[in-house]
């Protein structure tokens, strides 16, 4: 360095000083920027290095004999546009600050990326004497950054292209992250967040099941079957469901110590609707034959006792007759002695008939989705519905929890009030016939409405359709047991049926059942 280089680079350093507060003097100044872990270099108006500091040799590679008298642009690779740099100097040279990002270029010809700041030095009347510059090599912070950049669009490409839906929720149930499955899934249910349908299903389904058995690890639940009801009459879908937990630590100041953070949870749906609507094929037509044969015993069971009820009332007036003959007449009169021979005849016949009355099966109490069991007595009676000329309109809650009951049960109850709506429309003169059932859940119960348009109930017969072997039919006809069996069995499920008024002609059938009431 040339006297004259030098005596400049005092010059400016002296002005830089010249800012600083009184009781700092120079020398700690000189001490400080010499020190600081910083490329720090001090030019004149024209860019021409004046002084740099000893992180300015580590950083670029220029000695300070090499660096001073050098113009700065000896750090620069030049790659960047000519625009950038033509504005970079028309705002230094304006007395303002700047400060940003650019490509640098080592001694040894390397690059690197540097991160600049630049201040103006000026006097008293605004004139800009010298440049300070500041800047620090951020390669490998640009470089980690780069890397979670590069990963984060490859996990979202990979997130966007699975075959599933993602969902990303945090604990208040709300979807912070997502893909296009759950996107495309948003607008064929025409629903907000779907997200939010699942988990309701999800849990719904898992409160029966709680405390049986142990998670698999790492998983609040895995592969957990849930049956959607689209309204509308649409097609189940059903999606098996899995969930983890997925924790997010906080990186604001205020967590750097404590070590806070958020808990999520990632949501994957898998469509799995195509196999299951093949396995219901199955299951259905296996349904309909153990339904078959329980309709036989049913039927059966109804002949049978209608039997024995029938001839019960004879047998116990004649058995009134003979006592009292036998009052009056004495034992040995041989009449009263035939016949009450003749009606403990009778009554062994009766007691034969009643053994004979099938025994109905024990079932296995379980979870039920009522909703499948609905669509499973309507398929069931798909037949008899065209035959009728019957439209049926199908309004369930998408989602309903699972209630504790006897499946097979709760069929035989819907299908017999089904059966009932049926034969109610399926008469002359009945001209609308259209069939409503309807799901919702209700505090702590699911309600189910199956309304008919069909002549509807006379007032005085309410009370007594729920009475075994009683009939509204004109003519008379089968006398079954029917609404009395049906209402027998959902008591057993703690519930209870209702016929509701209704404004119009047609008859409305309300059944109520409890979601934790074990039959």
């Amino acid at each position: 360095m040339t006297s004259k280089q030098l005596q400049a680079a005092t010059d400016g350093a002296t002005r830089v000083a010249e800012v600083l507060p009184p009781s700092v003097h120079p020398q700690v100044f000189q001490q400080t920027v010499n020190q600081a872990d910083m490329a720090i270099s001090i030019t004149d108006a024209q860019g021409n290095i004046l002084y740099v500091n000893p992180a300015f040799t580590r950083v670029t590679g220029y000695a300070s004999e090499e660096a001073v008298g050098q113009n700065q642009s000896i750090v620069s690779d030049h790659s960047m546009p000519r625009d950038f740099y033509r504005a970079l100097w028309q705002t230094i040279s304006h007395g303002e600050p700047w400060r940003g990002h650019l490509v640098n270029r080592r001694k040894d010809g390397s690059r690197y990326l540097a991160e600049l700041s630049i201040s103006p030095v000026v006097n008293a009347s605004g004139e800009v004497l010298n440049h300070l510059g500041m800047h620090r090599d951020i390669t490998d912070l640009h470089r980690l950054e780069s890397q979670v950049r590069n990963q984060k669009a490859l996990i979202e490409s990979v997130v966007d292209a699975a075959p599933m839906v993602i969902a990303l929720l945090d604990a208040d149930d709300r979807v912070v992250l997502d893909n296009h499955e759950y996107k495309k899934l948003q607008a064929d249910l025409g629903m907000a967040e779907p997200a939010l349908l699942l988990m309701s299903a999800v849990r719904a389904s898992l409160e029966p099941e709680t405390g049986r058995g142990r998670r698999p690890s790492g998983y609040l639940f895995l592969d957990h079957e849930v049956r959607l009801d689209p309204p509308g009459g649409r097609s189940p879908r059903w999606f098996s469901c899995s969930g983890s937990r997925v924790r997010e630590d906080d990186a604001s100041a205020d967590a750097f110590l404590a070590g806070q953070g958020r808990d999520y949870l990632l949501l994957v749906a898998k469509e799995i609707t195509s196999l299951r609507t093949q396995q219901e094929k199955v299951r259905v037509a296996a349904l309909q034959a153990v339904m078959a044969d329980e309709d036989r015993a049913s039927g059966l069971r109804e002949s049978l006792a209608a039997a024995v009820f029938r001839l019960e009332g004879p047998l116990n007036m004649m058995a009134s007759v003979v006592g009292m003959l036998a009052r009056r007449q004495g034992e040995t009169d041989p009449m009263s002695a035939a016949l009450a021979e003749a009606i403990a005849t009778g009554q062994q016949v009766l007691a034969d008939l009643r053994s004979m009355i099938p025994a109905k099966t024990r079932e296995p109490i379980g979870a039920v989705n009522l909703n499948e069991l609905l669509r499973d007595v309507l398929d069931l009676s798909t037949g008899r519905l065209l035959a009728a000329g019957i439209t049926v309109i199908w309004q369930p809650q998408t989602t309903l929890p699972a209630l504790l009951g006897a499946p097979n049960k709760l069929r035989s109850l819907f299908k017999a009030l089904i059966d009932n709506a049926i034969e109610a429309m399926n008469t002359r003169g009945c001209r609308e016939r259209e069939l409503t059932v309807t799901s919702r859940a209700r505090l702590g119960g699911i309600e189910v409405d199956i309304a008919d348009s069909g002549p509807g109930i006379d007032s005085a017969q309410l009370l007594k359709v729920f009475e075994p072997f009683h009939t509204t039919k004109r003519g008379g006809g089968h006398l079954g047991t029917g609404l009395s069996a049906a209402q027998q069995v959902a008591a057993e499920h703690g519930g209870f049926l209702e016929i509701k008024p209704t404004t119009s002609r047609g008859c409305c059938v309300r059944v109520l059942l409890p979601l934790h009431r074990r039959p």
